[in-house]
């Protein structure tokens, strides 16, 4: 098991500020990360921030928090931040953004870049044995033998921000391992579950993008209506928790407000609730093992709501979360392709050059054409990945 378990502190007892560094902060993820942070009057301080091509945002945000670091992954975002009014913020480009999630003065690491790209802070932070807040689920699908492996030499910790993640990340709070029987991860359906299969081969980027109930990058929105999203969620539950795939359940909950469950072997379940809001996880392990912050999402009405439904998964109807078993059977390449594969074609399917019913069919047949062996260190497989994306590009 790679979260820790530990008795959570008051909240009170934070002596100075928790230092943290944002990566990805003009995304979704980074964006509810800092409005938890300018909420909480001094708890936290900004150290750096790191964005990849949106350097008006990024401007926008360091003149608000004030880091000492900023850093963008693109050269031409990096050119015209550097053209912007100076924010006081040392600027880092392109090949060292990563760096700074190794900087001394960071206590916590937010590492919400999207897909296979966050990989390289991750793997930074964990060398250098930061506490990641974990919103980067393909760190671990892609790299699971290698996280661990770098979090025992490092002391690192890894705090999921995932909401379905946290929730269990919470619900195991104070819990022994050997009681744990299985871990139920809720799905919303995305827009789609109730679409006839007929209808599917129809489906636009624009429909796809339009999650009833979270807002979303346009990757992870995809992910959610295809179901690739609970796949990979699977496949990092394993890798977080230490359960084999049979103990790792899915359950459609239209509603996202049970975020997700722990079965114990007595019969019982724990289930964390709240109103779909990323603020909640983000903010619990920033904090993490402080406790819970005041104020940072909207209280949870059940009168209001009403009704709360559950619904077993169709399998056939949404094939990748049975997938995703296949490739923890087989072993952590086939995860690794799985992720880059998907990747390659929910882009052509948001370019238009890919129905959405053809995205796990994709998936599924990259894992029978692409095989290798899983790499001893991150330099190998940082080599690798770029050498089977390459393979995946030349099939679309």
């Amino acid at each position: 098991m790679l979260v820790p378990r530990q008795a959570l502190r008051s909240i009170q007892e934070i002596a100075s500020p928790i230092r943290v560094a944002i990566f990805g902060s003009t995304g979704s993820i980074g964006k509810s990360a800092l409005e938890v942070i300018a909420s909480q009057r001094g708890r936290f301080e900004v150290v750096a921030l790191v964005a990849n091509r949106s350097a008006d945002l990024l401007h926008a945000q360091a003149l608000q928090f004030r880091p000492r670091f900023v850093g963008l992954g693109e050269a031409e975002a990096l050119k015209k931040f550097r053209a912007l009014p100076s924010t006081g913020s040392q600027i880092v480009g392109e090949t060292e953004v990563h760096s700074l999630a190794a900087l001394p003065e960071v206590d916590v690491v937010v590492a919400a870049i999207v897909g296979a790209a966050g990989l390289r802070c991750v793997e930074t932070a964990l060398c250098s044995g930061k506490k990641v807040a974990l919103a980067n689920k393909e760190s671990l699908v892609t790299a699971g033998p290698l996280v661990t492996q770098a979090m025992q030499g490092s002391g690192a910790q890894l705090l999921p921000v995932d909401s379905e993640h946290s929730a269990i990340f919470q619900a195991l709070q104070g819990a022994g391992e050997q009681e744990v029987s299985e871990l139920t991860l809720t799905a919303s359906g995305g827009p789609f579950w109730r679409l006839a299969s007929s209808e599917l081969d129809q489906v636009t980027p624009a429909q796809a993008v339009k999650h009833p109930r979270w807002s979303m990058g346009a990757k992870i929105s995809v992910d959610s209506a295809s179901m690739m999203n609970k796949a990979l969620e699977l496949i990092e539950a394993h890798w977080l928790f230490g359960l084999k795939p049979d103990r790792i359940k899915v359950l459609l909950h239209p509603q996202s407000i049970v975020h997700s469950l722990v079965n114990f072997i007595d019969g019982s379940q724990l289930a964390q609730l709240s109103v779909p809001d990323m603020k909640g996880p983000i903010a619990f392990a920033m904090a993490y093992p402080h406790g819970r912050l005041p104020g940072v999402m909207q209280g949870l009405d059940l009168a209001k709501i009403g009704n709360l439904e559950f619904f077993e998964l169709d399998s056939k109807r949404f094939p990748a979360v049975d997938l995703a078993r296949q490739c923890l059977a087989v072993g952590p390449a086939a995860s690794a392709v799985f992720n880059m594969a998907n990747e390659a074609a929910v882009g052509a399917f948001l370019a238009g050059r890919m129905k959405f019913t053809a995205i796990t069919p994709f998936v599924e047949r990259m894992l029978s054409e692409i095989q290798f062996e899983f790499p001893a260190s991150f330099e190998g497989l940082h080599a690798v990945l770029a050498q089977v994306t390459k393979q995946i590009e030349s099939r679309l």
